[in-house]
């Protein structure tokens, strides 16, 4: 008993020797030029893995084993301190910012690096810069932030994506879309994701950084990275804000008594244009004796709606968003929620998101991590837009005449079919309310890790992925919608989608420092992909009530459609990678990467992607050490390549179909020749070379980034056409044919203008500037015509001319009655319209536009005083065009349809200098063309956003638990300059029609949802 007595003695002893051994040290962290807290910054006790972080006011607590410990302060964006204890038990530090933010981390493919070892153009944004404004997912955060990244936001819809392209378009049948990668999980759906879960967003521009994704990346890398446990004490965080968004550029058209002038001015003028210069009249006249309840008994109109206002109403949204954010010493752990409630300007239109995200990493011991994360997204979709070219809801805002009401006194819709004559469209409130989509999406996105520790340079990580997105779209059009749905009694259509995806990434890293003046890093791994796909579709028409919609399909007595497939691509790579430092003034870089896909023929499954670059840090060489006032020079160089292999599936073999054919009184199953294959079908290669400075002076004051970059892309996978005699049911065979270049220049310039305790001023100016040209498209380099077609070809793929290319007709006016003669040698008349013709009398097409820029431009500025802070975003788009189409149907139709209030500047013997033609019953109509009366100048400068915010300071809160709170207030799309007519110059109507590639249908506009200008109210909140 005394000896046990003793033991325990002597252990109480030891321990309290080890306790009296480790000091407590606190402290508190600023920023040194304006003395402003600085939440996460990492200390470490130098020489062990042991560390914490500082708490969202600066501050921190850490266990030190004696006063010997140095104490290592490291932070994004500042240069590192390095603090020996000694007898402080209560430490000070202030960071000063570092120049060009060269120690900064950024994500690259399979691993990260510093910013200053990068030989390749690699853009990091992050969490702050993506979140100054309300955006519901990443593509739209994304716009106007980084130089050689296009961003369009065709759609206003709630819920819709942007359209992103990088450096230029390199493909023609294949799909152009950025490659996305979250945490590590490649190909998923990034705009599913909350953007309040990322931590920052990379993009990979040139082949250097995207060859390590070999046949994948071709069209640029987008990585995204997602908010992880934090050491130290648990934080809590909530972001919420509300918005309002309103219609501000409007499409003006005639109201009631213009149009009742324009429709009886338009059968007056028929004698002229009628051959045998008859009589015409309406079927029945516009007055109280035919439409009494339109008409007053002065034949007067009882109404004068205005649909712009029926249907664009102010909206209002709201999102919430909260964090939870902890770990110790060797565990971390972070679950965030997110909902978001979207209402469209259009009624009826919204989107609603519920997501939730859970990440663990754990240090198991010393040659041991393990990790993961998972994240659930849930939304719902209300579409009223859909169906470009049929008589849909915006359509219909222009074209509903404005005697109309939206209801007549007994409840019933009104609408164009209740006046004899007119195109009977259902009035636009009439088809929002009983003509839509609903879209639930379900997407669940998983990856967990394993890491090895295997020596102090070697690890082995092996990870995996797994990505399931569920689609169900549920569609419903009622049986009172004439000449939409009604004669077929209503219609309803389910689809469901149900993608699978996962991924087994294995590799080795290798970081060694080999000497004082050398490093390296070598990866070297093997992946497996692989997808599949299941999907659904039946439709159902002639219901017995709308009531059920598409709730009980058995309601429908005919089933028009049923229809089920699946399909499923595989691939196998082999990668690596190595990096070389010398002296930190030689940076190499080379990567490889050996794809295997099963999309391609048997000749040709496999494909090698290298690329190699090199920088030279001149600010680093004893030469430079005199010019102090250099922060940073730096010349790099790549070349490599990387590929495309997103096309459809089966494309290289020979494909049957299955059909149906009446046979002996019944239907008969038959299967048909279906697709011709191609066994020698290959990926695209894009060869790119990027040349880059990059330049900091005074201290951090001035950093500009340079970029030239030149891509070529050869083997396109393009449609080739067959003849229809082969009895293909597809007329076409993909081959590898013809190239396409992109060349430019980018420019990223950041200045610190004004800097003083209280007041700090800072700029930043991007610049893009793009050259698309195609090299060669076949054997006789003849025109492709690629669609989409509107009243004839649109687009035009023409050797020396960039994709995207507008053909039409060039409209000089309208022939003047000193111009008969002229006109009759085309059939026509004085009011009629104008074009040029070639000598033999047929009509001159050629190139009339481009649908993209030539250069796009972004200037942003801060300022901040205090805890005060403004900043505004100025966007500029040069040099492209839009093709307002919708003029077709609202200027050339007046006795169908309502009209644009242009038609008013229509020609009259007083009135000839015009481009519109004479009023005129449709009977008569000149045909409309697709020309450069349409095809309009879409240059403009947005206000992009404007920001006021306030931090309140800490000492306001006293001992409450809140240690962060700031208010703000925002405008985006305060103000658009341009010369183009419609809602806005940035547009895509076909993008849903016209196949993988919709490069051919930016700014093509038939009647597209309107941008509007929102107005947000914003908090942030820290416990």
């Amino acid at each position: 008993m005394k000896r046990k007595f003793i033991y325990y003695a002597i252990a109480c002893m030891l321990l309290s020797i080890n306790a009296m051994a480790q000091l407590k040290v606190s402290g508190r962290v600023t920023n040194a030029s304006d003395k402003t807290p600085l939440p996460n910054v990492t200390i470490q006790i130098k020489g062990t893995s042991n560390g914490t972080i500082t708490s969202e006011s600066g501050t921190f607590t850490i266990q030190v084993p004696d006063a010997s410990s140095v104490l290592i302060f490291s932070f994004t964006g500042f240069t590192s301190k390095e603090v020996t204890v000694g007898n402080q038990t209560n430490i000070s530090v202030a960071l000063e910012e570092s120049a060009s933010q060269l120690n900064d981390v950024v994500v690259i493919g399979y691993g990260s690096a510093k910013k200053s070892d990068l030989t390749g153009s690699v853009a990091s944004v992050k969490a702050e810069q993506l979140m100054d404004r309300p955006v519901p997912n990443v593509s739209q955060a994304l716009q106007g932030k980084v130089a050689g990244v296009d961003v369009n936001i065709n759609s206003s819809a709630p819920g819709q994506v942007a359209k992103v392209r990088i450096r230029g378009i390199g493909s023609i049948n294949s799909n152009i879309d950025p490659l996305y990668v979250v945490d590590g999980v490649i190909g998923v759906d990034a705009n599913a994701l909350n953007p309040s879960d990322i931590a920052s967003i990379e993009v990979l521009k040139d082949a250097s950084s995207t060859a390590i994704f070999g046949a994948r990346g071709a069209n640029g890398v987008i990585i995204v990275s997602t908010k992880r446990g934090v050491r130290g004490q648990t934080r809590v965080s909530y972001e919420g804000n509300v918005n309002v968004s309103e219609l501000y550029r409007h499409l003006p058209t005639l109201n009631s008594d213009e149009f009742v002038k324009t429709y009886n001015l338009a059968f007056a003028n028929a004698t002229k244009f009628d051959p045998d210069h008859g009589t015409w009249a309406p079927d029945k006249a516009l007055n109280h004796t035919n439409f009494p309840l339109l008409f007053d008994a002065n034949d007067k109109p009882l109404y004068n709606t205005n649909w712009e206002k029926e249907v664009y109403k102010p909206a209002i949204s709201h999102s919430h968003y909260i964090n939870v954010q902890g770990g110790s010493e060797k565990s971390l752990f972070s679950l965030s929620a997110g909902y978001l409630d979207q209402d469209g300007l259009m009624t009826q239109s919204w989107f609603k998101r519920y997501s939730t995200r859970l990440t663990f990493d754990n240090d198991v011991n010393k040659w041991l991590s393990v990790g993961g994360n998972v994240s659930v997204i849930s939304s719902k979709q209300r579409v009223v837009s859909e169906s470009n070219g049929s008589l849909n809801v915006p359509r219909m805002v222009s074209e509903e005449v404005p005697i109309l009401p939206v209801k007549y006194p007994d409840g019933s819709w009104a609408g164009n079919f209740d006046i004899a004559g007119l195109e009977g469209g259902p009035n636009p409130v009439h088809i929002a309310n009983n003509r839509y989509t609903l879209n639930n999406n379900l997407q669940a996105i998983g990856d967990a890790y394993l890491n090895f520790h295997i020596t102090k340079d070697l690890d082995f990580k092996t990870d995996f992925g797994y990505n399931l997105n569920s689609l169900k779209s549920n569609y419903f059009s009622s049986a009172d919608l004439p000449h939409l749905s009604q004669d077929q009694g209503g219609v309803a259509i389910i689809n469901n989608n149900t993608n699978t995806y996962w991924q087994s990434e294995n590799y080795l890293t290798w970081n060694k420092k080999i000497n004082e003046h050398q490093r390296m890093t070598a990866l070297v791994g093997i992946s497996f992909q692989r997808y599949n796909n299941e999907n659904f579709n039946t439709e159902e028409q002639n219901f017995i009530s709308d009531f059920f919609q598409y709730h009980n399909l058995n309601a429908g007595s005919v089933r028009q459609a049923i229809g089920s497939g699946d399909y499923q691509w595989s691939m196998n790579s082999y990668f690596a990678r190595v990096t070389y430092n010398i002296n930190e003034k030689y940076l190499f870089t080379a990567t490889g990467r050996y794809d295997g896909s099963s999309r391609f023929g048997e000749n040709n499954k496999y494909a090698f992607f290298p690329s190699v670059g090199a920088g030279w840090n001149i600010s680093q060489e004893e030469f430079m050490k005199k010019a102090s006032w250099i922060d940073l020079l730096k010349l790099r160089a790549s070349y490599g390549i990387s590929g495309n292999q997103e096309i459809g599936q089966y494309l290289s073999q020979p494909q049957i179909v299955a059909d149906n054919t009446p046979l002996g009184g019944a239907n008969a199953s038959i299967l048909l020749p279906g697709y011709l294959g191609n066994a020698d079908l290959k990926w695209e290669r894009s060869l790119q070379f990027d040349a880059g400075l990059e330049f900091a002076i005074f201290n951090g004051r001035i950093n500009l980034n340079l970029d030239y970059y030149r891509r070529t892309t050869k083997d396109l996978l393009l449609q080739a056409p067959i003849p229809w005699s082969a009895g293909m049911r597809t007329a076409n065979v993909y081959q590898n044919v013809g190239s396409v270049r992109n060349s430019g220049i980018e420019v990223n310039l950041q200045t610190v203008n004004v800097k003083s305790q209280n007041l700090t001023w800072t700029t930043n100016f991007i610049f893009t500037s793009n050259k698309n040209e195609i090299l060669n498209l076949n054997r006789g380099n003849a025109d492709i015509f690629p669609g989409p077609n509107f009243l004839g070809q649109t687009n035009v793929l023409r050797v020396g001319q960039p994709i995207g290319s507008f053909y039409g007709m060039t409209r000089l006016g309208t022939y003047s009655t000193d111009e008969a003669a002229e006109a009759a040698q085309h059939s026509l008349l004085p009011g009629d319209r104008k074009y040029i013709y070639n000598a033999d009398g047929t009509p001159y097409y050629s190139i009339i536009g481009r649908a993209y820029p030539k250069w796009t431009g972004m200037f942003s500025s801060t300022l901040k005083y205090k805890n005060w802070d403004f900043s505004f975003d100025i966007r500029v788009v040069q040099g492209v065009n839009a093709a307002a189409t919708f003029k077709h149907s609202t200027e050339d139709r007046q006795t169908l349809a309502n009209s644009l209030k242009t038609v008013l500047d229509a020609w009259t013997p007083e009135h000839q200098n015009t481009m519109i033609a004479q009023v005129r019953s449709y009977k008569f109509t000149q045909d409309s063309h697709f020309d450069t009366w349409w095809v309009e100048d879409a240059s403009f400068i947005r206000g992009q956003n404007f920001t006021l915010g306030y931090n309140f300071p800490e000492s306001m809160f006293g001992r409450t638990k809140i240690n962060r709170l700031r208010v703000y207030a925002s405008v985006q799309n305060l103000f658009v300059i341009t010369d183009y007519s419609g809602y806005d110059p940035e547009v895509e109507t076909f993008n849903t029609t016209y196949g993988s590639n919709s490069a051919f249908s930016q700014n093509l506009d038939f009647f597209s949802y309107p941008r509007p200008r929102v107005w947000n109210l914003g908090v942030s909140l820290g416990f």
